[in-house]
């Protein structure tokens, strides 16, 4: 079981790697399509101005892992192979939805995409959870932190 774990932590942290390249290159679409279409300056002080906003950004901010810790699901009610699941299902996801939208040049926003797919993932998660053991669906959000999920949304 441990090899189990270890595969999926390899795992993630390429899937990590890959969601950090898409992140950023979905931040900066966001940011400087508009100044670069808008012609407001010279290619390269946009993209120095950019790059400063970046790493400010990436210094000083709390960083995505707070989504996580503020609760959207009760660790507590899930096994350690379900929350990795969970966890692998959230990174892939992320890849596959920035890339996408980077892809097709559509703006969207990391944080929003992160915060619906750990909230998806731990609803599917927990209806599996909840037809396993015979529940009521009623009992959703004994697994799912509603009132943190919707101050988040």
């Amino acid at each position: 079981m441990e090899i189990y774990y270890l595969i999926i932590l390899i795992l993630l942290f390429v899937l990590a790697i890959s969601d950090l390249m898409v992140g950023v290159a979905n931040d900066a679409v966001n940011f400087l399509n508009s100044a670069i279409g808008s012609r407001v300056a010279a290619r390269h002080w946009i993209l120095l101005v950019a790059s400063v906003g970046v790493l400010v950004g990436a210094v000083f901010s709390s960083g995505m892992m707070e989504i996580a810790q503020k609760g959207v699901f009760r660790p507590e009610k899930f096994y350690m192979s379900e929350i990795m699941t969970l966890f692998m299902a959230v990174m892939l996801t992320d890849v596959i939805v920035l890339d996408f939208f980077n892809t097709f040049g559509l703006p969207t926003s990391t944080t929003v995409s992160l915060v619906f797919e750990l909230l998806g993932s731990a609803v599917a998660i927990s209806i599996f959870k909840i037809s396993e053991n015979n529940e009521s669906i009623a009992d959703l959000g004994s697994y799912i932190n509603t009132a943190k999920a919707l101050a988040m949304i």
